[in-house]
């Protein structure tokens, strides 16, 4: 089952904002976490029951080379991306977007 990926404004912004963060460290380090997502993003669509539940309807997956998760839903007819953020983060901020 192959689901499209969305990416709520939230998420988007995050991705947008830790680019940006990472490139400013070391040019070419925010493609590299850009990459990391993709592959992320194209696994979850081929496989979205691929990850675990978290909470709720809630599954979660790591990036790799990056300490970032991605939380994201299952729906009928797409896949929805709630957060990306680091995995330092308090949990609050991804649970209050279900």
């Amino acid at each position: 089952m192959s689901l499209p990926v969305i990416l709520r404004p939230a998420a988007d912004a995050e991705i947008s904002t830790t680019y940006h963060e990472l490139e400013e460290i070391r040019i070419g380090l925010g493609q590299r976490f850009l990459a990391s997502a993709r592959v992320v993003f194209e696994r979850i669509e081929d496989n979205p029951e691929l990850y675990g539940l978290i909470w709720q309807d809630v599954r979660a997956a790591r990036l790799k080379r990056f300490r970032h998760v991605v939380y994201y839903v299952v729906l009928d007819d797409r896949i929805e991306v709630l957060a990306v953020l680091h995995g330092s983060r308090d949990s609050g901020v991804w649970q209050s977007r279900v």
